[in-house]
């Protein structure tokens, strides 16, 4: 009888040798009283729904919010594993900000027959008054989500590409920021990639997006919020505070599938 597993274990090969990222994380968790993990991973969950770190789905209006879970075993990618993961996003976000110029201006993707136009013309997220139109810096799409699975070693595929400024990347910097808290030794032991320069990178991108117009030396960046009650707004409040932007407020803005609208 076959007892091989249907999915891939990302941590261990076979059932008690972890694999090389999980090496060094696996010797100090087997060394861990597992009733204080449990305790640590408690206190931590309730710190995030204590300060709002939760999250619904859009088009699911009846649902709960959502708490974003707190996992005591990281997702471990080694750097040679990210460096190939990292080329493949930056050549992905570059080929979504070289085909919505072409779809707005001289459409040769159509014109080739590579997409039948009623692909793009019918497709609720197309902008007919955005055609001609030129964006600061010509970027059209400043964040994008890529959603990745894993499914072998070295096998990764892309679910989509959330290219309608996604919201998330908050909860994973307050996840890394509450695990160096609690387990500091853990990062002295092993070389964890930093991730707090995120807002500064951030800024920095929007900024240099700034309209032709725009003759200062440091543009104002704001981030628009529809307020308290929607369920992005924790990102929206942490996001500008950690990039030093104005919080902007306005009850004509709405989240629509996960895109500010005007009422």
């Amino acid at each position: 009888m076959d007892t091989k597993p249907s999915f891939f274990d990302e941590m261990f090969e076979g059932t008690e040798l972890p694999r090389q990222p999980y090496s060094r994380y696996n010797d100090w968790f087997v060394g861990e009283d597992a009733k204080e993990l449990r305790k640590k991973s408690a206190e931590a969950e309730a710190f995030f729904r204590r300060i709002g770190i939760t999250f619904n789905v859009y088009g699911q209006q009846d649902a709960d919010e959502r708490l974003i879970p707190f996992d005591i075993v990281p997702r471990i990618i080694a750097a040679r594993e990210w460096q190939r993961l990292e080329q493949g996003n930056e050549q992905r976000v570059r080929a979504i900000n070289a085909f919505l110029p072409d779809i707005y201006h001289r459409q040769e993707i159509l014109r080739a027959g590579r997409l039948q136009r009623e692909i793009i013309a019918r497709n609720k997220a197309f902008l007919p008054q955005m055609i001609g139109l030129n964006p600061p810096g010509g970027v059209y799409t400043h964040v994008v989500g890529t959603d990745l699975v894993r499914t072998g070693e070295n096998e990764f595929y892309v679910l989509e590409d959330n290219a309608r400024t996604p919201s998330g990347v908050s909860y994973m910097l307050e996840n890394r920021e509450t695990m160096l808290q609690m387990f500091p030794e853990l990062f002295t032991q092993l070389k964890v990639r930093p991730v707090s320069s995120y807002p500064q990178n951030l800024r920095r991108s929007l900024s240099d997006c700034a309209p032709p117009a725009f003759n200062g030396d440091r543009p104002v960046v704001a981030v628009l919020t529809p307020g308290i009650h929607n369920s992005a707004y924790f990102e929206h409040a942490c996001l500008a505070d950690q990039m030093g932007a104005e919080l902007v407020e306005s009850h004509d803005l709405r989240i629509v599938d996960g895109r500010v609208a005007m009422r």
